[in-house]
């Protein structure tokens, strides 16, 4: 379905804020960790679709009240940024809370999906908001709740990367449906009010290589936000199961069961062929893929755990087979995630660096409970995420799809150099039917 005109469709818009019903206290901070630094540039915005039954009867009181008793628990959302006397970011908690936006949409949610438009979607039900110039005033979570014409509501979340990766941002938007339902959290929260040690290098005169899996921008300064050489496209689309099946079965040479290369290893062989046929001549020789780690958190959701690793190839990637790629992925990827915190560590994380897209990056969402949100018992009936702040050499979101029966497909989107992505759909639909 072509998308209308953007004016004519998102309309009653309203904005207020949201924070614990309770005070946190006077001189609460949370300091970011070096990796969490690593991120600032990066946003996360989801969109949760669910039908009418998961809202209906409510005003917008009866959804805000069980919001204020989720951010008691969560006061480092509702914070703002500051900086200390080295110059280093930190959050105070000072209360000031989450933005909400309320709007309506005059269509249906069936005939809003029907619309292929992923950044368009993304623009008008994700409400944006990149931190700065004003740190201190400046929301790290924005909500944003959209009726549409046949009573369904979209949640749109736009999360602040600094604040954790994308398994931080699901476990916290579906502490919300918790809250909701009267059930407690799971397990105690705290804000962390532990200063992250940070090891600086003994020599700051020396000159250290960043790693590969990083860029060095320019100084954005309290602005987080950096710009592209090329305007950036996303587009995302359904693997069912059956598809996925036979697509790990292509990548293996139709081999048994046991030789099965795993999912998200498989799409990252077939995609990065792709895109290599497309940049033919500046073939992608190096990736990045980040996996979800083990949880440095401890009694807070917060943080960026992911395990960042690259990997390098020495053959034409046109040329190889998938199933060597695939390989490389598995046996061949080297962690940079302790040099990532050592080079933000350095200079006081003053420095700005983007992640993804630095190279083609792949990102393994799988384990992410994105189905875990719920009102009044109802699940979302379709769940999308993308990142922005992505470079020029894109990335790859590998999400779970919503299972039929025993089986789950996999959501996969893509932000791609819009000059790119016409061909990069053609090579997935023609070689791979999957796009």
């Amino acid at each position: 379905m072509v998308a209308p005109k953007e004016e004519s469709l998102i309309y009653g818009t309203k904005i207020s804020s949201v924070g614990p019903g309770t005070v946190t206290g006077q001189d609460v901070t949370h300091e970011p960790s070096n990796m969490d630094l690593a991120m600032k540039l990066h946003y996360l915005k989801g969109i949760y679709y669910f039908r009418s039954p998961a809202f209906q009867g409510q005003t917008i009181m009866d959804i805000k009240e069980p919001m204020f008793r989720w951010l008691d628990h969560l006061c480092v959302a509702c914070g703002r940024f500051r900086r200390s006397e080295s110059g280093r970011p930190f959050i105070k908690c000072n209360d000031c809370g989450v933005r909400l936006i309320e709007s309506h949409c005059d269509k249906t949610i069936d005939e809003w999906l029907q619309i292929t438009d992923v950044s368009l979607q993304a623009k008008l039900l994700v409400s944006h908001q990149a931190i700065g110039p004003e740190l201190a005033f400046s929301p790290l979570v924005l909500i944003q709740l959209t009726w549409f014409k046949c009573g369904g509501v979209s949640v749109g979340l736009c999360w602040a990367h600094v604040l954790g990766d994308a398994f931080s941002a699901v476990d916290f938007i579906n502490m919300w449906g918790q809250f909701a339902a009267g059930h407690k959290p799971p397990r105690p929260l705290s804000s962390d009010q532990s200063h992250t040690k940070i090891e600086n290098s003994p020599n700051p005169a020396m000159h250290f290589q960043d790693p590969l899996s990083i860029k060095r921008v320019s100084p954005v300064g309290d602005n987080w936000i950096t710009t592209n050489n090329c305007k950036m496209e996303p587009f995302s689309f359904h693997v069912t199961a059956t598809q996925l099946s036979h697509l790990q079965s292509k990548v293996c040479g139709g081999g048994n069961g046991n030789d099965r290369i795993p999912p998200f290893e498989s799409l990252c062989a077939i995609i990065w062929q792709c895109v290599a046929k497309v940049r033919d001549g500046s073939e992608p020789k190096i990736v990045t893929i980040c996996k979800n780690g083990p949880p440095n958190h401890k009694n807070c959701i917060f943080g960026n755990g992911q395990v960042i690793s690259v990997v390098k190839a020495d053959f034409s990637i046109i040329e190889a087979n998938p199933k060597e790629l695939a390989e490389l992925v598995i046996n061949r990827a080297v962690n940079e995630t302790s040099q990532i915190e050592e080079a933000i560590g350095r200079d006081q994380g003053s420095s700005d660096f983007i992640l993804y897209g630095a190279n083609l990056t792949f990102v393994d969402m799988e384990g992410a409970n994105f189905y875990g949100l719920e009102f009044k018992g109802q699940k979302p009936i379709d769940v999308n995420y993308t990142i922005d702040g992505v470079g020029d050499e894109g990335v790859v979101l590998v999400l779970p799809g919503k299972k039929d029966g025993d089986a789950a497909g996999r959501i996969v989107t893509i932000m791609m150099p819009e000059n790119q992505v016409m061909e990069l759909k053609s090579q997935l639909k023609v070689e791979f039917s999957i796009a």
